[in-house]
């Protein structure tokens, strides 16, 4: 299904409006395919971010060890980050002017992965400790973890792993959507998911090198110890022995592979995203297949 909508200039632009379930099951779709086929670029960020330095922590060997639990999480946490920000942004984006779009698409992306992180988090904690080479299954790493610190062991890095994602949402979102929407204007027409993938791509890189000292912080309270075996006492304290003891470009280890896999996986997870979306649309149809819309009246929904 799609909205019509009269531009300012009197011109009429077509924007896809797609189901809860059409967005959910693409969000998982999308989180699967990038987690599984990228997966070794994620191990190669991780080991480069561990306290014990790339070698120790495992080098070039095992680089999928932490599929199984990157799997069980991939899924469900795109979905329901997907589901959260499509939800905000279709409710939200009629009651402001277009000036304030990026802040509905911030707020949105925002909010999507707080709720996400519910899920990302624990499979995280077990998946990047394989990395690590920390346990060697994961019912090695479940069963340690659990009986050592209980189920809030599997939220080591909560809010460190929030701490990333908004800034990073913050940036990549607003730019995807704005990327999205200046190649739409431009052609007449609704972006393909081919060139969605483009604009998710490009977001991805910007957002993922700038945030890269976050991604550090996260790896380093996940992984729990320094190279002396000393814990680390949250954001603060990670940050300040990082960089008074192994120097501030410490704080950007793993940006190559990082801004790499996110790259390559923007291109995959958009992608794949708006593809499957177009797929399901026929399947799960939004609601009210022909309505005048009432928060908006120069928008109309049309088959």
């Amino acid at each position: 299904m799609e909205d019509m909508s009269i531009n300012k200039d009197g011109t009429s632009s077509v924007v896809p409006v797609y189901s809860f379930f059409t967005n959910c099951l693409a969000g998982g779709a999308a989180g699967t395919a990038v987690d599984m086929s990228l997966f070794p670029l994620d191990t190669i960020k991780t080991r480069l971010q561990a306290s014990e330095g790339f070698w120790k922590a495992g080098g070039f060997r095992g680089v999928y060890k932490g599929l199984g639990a990157a799997a069980a999480g991939s899924a469900p946490g795109a979905a329901l980050f997907f589901s959260i920000y499509e939800t905000i942004k279709i409710e939200a984006e009629p009651l402001v002017s277009d000036r304030l779009a990026p802040l509905v698409h911030m707020v949105a992306a925002s909010v999507g992965e707080t709720g996400a992180c519910l899920i990302r988090v624990p499979t995280e904690n077990v998946k990047q400790n394989l990395q690590a080479g920390r346990y060697n299954t994961n019912a090695e790493a479940l069963r340690t973890i659990w009986k050592q610190e209980g189920v809030m062991g599997f939220y080591k890095g909560f809010l460190s792993t929030v701490f990333r994602e908004i800034p990073f949402s913050f940036l990549q979102f607003p730019m995807y959507e704005a990327a999205k929407a200046f190649w739409a204007q431009e052609q007449g027409r609704p972006v393909s998911p081919l060139q969605a993938a483009a604009c998710g791509s490009v977001a991805g890189a910007v957002a993922a090198a700038v945030t890269t000292p976050l991604d550090v912080i996260k790896t380093r309270l996940i992984l729990e110890k320094d190279m002396q075996g000393r814990k680390y006492h949250g954001i603060v304290d990670v940050f300040r022995r990082v960089v008074a003891e192994e120097g501030p470009m410490t704080l950007f280890a793993g940006v190559a592979p990082r801004v790499m896999w996110i790259t390559i996986g923007g291109f995959v997870y958009f992608g794949a995203y708006e593809e499957v979306r177009r797929l399901l649309s026929p399947v799960f149809p939004p609601p009210h297949p022909h309505f005048p819309d009432a928060k908006n009246p120069g928008k109309v929904g049309i088959l």
